[in-house]
């Protein structure tokens, strides 16, 4: 699951990284890397994605509840999604 949904997010960061979708889900990501500030994400922000992407958003949750946001595969992911915002 881990490799799929983090396949999913990356793919829609870079293809539009400034979409709506991307840049909310980019800054859930975001906090889902940061264990020490409590991962904070204001859920309301849920609200504003598809249902589809909200699915992306809890397979993220998902991930860090079983301490999938560390590893290669997390970092990479997050690395090409950096980019994307950055570079887009």
């Amino acid at each position: 699951m881990q490799e799929n949904v983090l396949q999913q997010v990356t793919e829609i960061i870079r293809s539009n990284p400034h979409s709506g979708p991307g840049l909310q889900l980019y800054a859930l990501i975001s906090t889902l890397k940061m264990e020490n500030s409590g991962y904070l994400y204001m859920l309301r922000k849920l609200r504003d994605l598809s249902p589809g992407h909200r699915q992306l958003a809890y397979g993220l949750m998902e991930l860090m509840a079983e301490n999938g946001n560390q590893g290669e595969a997390w970092d990479a992911a997050l690395q090409e999604m950096d980019e994307a915002v950055r570079g887009g």
